[in-house]
């Protein structure tokens, strides 16, 4: 399998976040709703998966198989075509960085790509979560409670914390994405930090966007309650991809040496 070395990478990372942020936001838009789409496709799975193993049975096996099914959204974002604002808030921010765009160009992606990832989110879990009653059957229903009030039961502070180790590792996900060079490599390079940070339970925006507007359209939860873990996750995503992937390997290998 072909292979871009770290130094490479960073540099392929500031070419795709300027790339983003110059996109027609008609584009962005639409590839922006894709991206929520199918994140949210990939938890469906995990719940449809797990949500009838018995936890006293299976334990964290049943975290586990959730978690290897879970990378198909980011593996469609990446392959197929898609704009995530948690990649985004590392690749774009990257470019950033290195001067090849301009702070209104990272601001506008990141606005237009969160409200479009809602959107592309909020789909699936109506219609198909709710409508089609995917999340809102038997177990699955218990399922799909059971996460989002876990994660609106974290405080502010903890929720912030779980979305740095989140888009930290859903960045290396991103990074390791483009350091191959081929399908498989890139499929690999995406499945094995997603499959942490989903087995871990650390906190994502995007992820977020599905399961508890899933919870809420089946009478639990309320929208101010989703909004409070929102802005928490949200800025620890932020910091978890902007800092510790973005800035820490700009400074490794892209910022110019004193």
């Amino acid at each position: 399998m072909a292979f871009n070395p770290p130094k490479k990478t960073a540099r392929l990372a500031v070419e795709h976040g300027a790339k983003k942020a110059n996109l027609p936001i008609l584009t962005q838009s639409i590839l922006g709703f894709l991206a929520g789409a199918f994140v949210a496709f990939g938890f469906l799975l995990d719940i449809r998966v797990t949500g009838n193993l018995p936890v006293e049975i299976w334990g964290s096996m049943g975290s586990f198989i959730g978690a290897s099914v879970f990378p198909v959204g980011l593996i469609f974002v990446l392959l197929a075509g898609g704009e995530l604002l948690t990649g985004n808030m590392m690749a774009v921010t990257t470019a950033r960085f290195a001067g090849k765009i301009k702070t209104t160009y990272l601001i506008k992606n990141w606005t237009i790509v969160a409200i479009t990832n809602f959107i592309g989110s909020i789909f699936v879990a109506y219609f198909f979560g709710h409508l089609l009653g995917l999340t809102e059957t038997g177990p699955y229903l218990e399922a799909t409670v059971a996460i989002a009030e876990a994660k609106i039961a974290d405080p502010f502070m903890l929720a912030f914390l779980s979305g740095i180790g989140a888009n930290w590792l859903v960045c290396l996900a991103v990074w390791l994405c483009y350091a191959a060079d081929d399908v498989t490599g890139k499929i690999l390079g995406i499945w094995f930090p997603i499959m942490a940070f989903v087995a871990i339970g650390f906190q994502h925006v995007v992820a977020n966007m599905f399961v508890i507007p899933a919870a809420i359209f089946a009478g639990y939860f309320t929208w101010g309650e989703y909004l409070i873990n929102f802005v928490a996750v949200f800025l620890g995503n932020a910091v978890g991809g902007a800092f510790f992937v973005g800035g820490l390997y700009y400074l490794a290998y892209i910022r110019e040496k004193v």
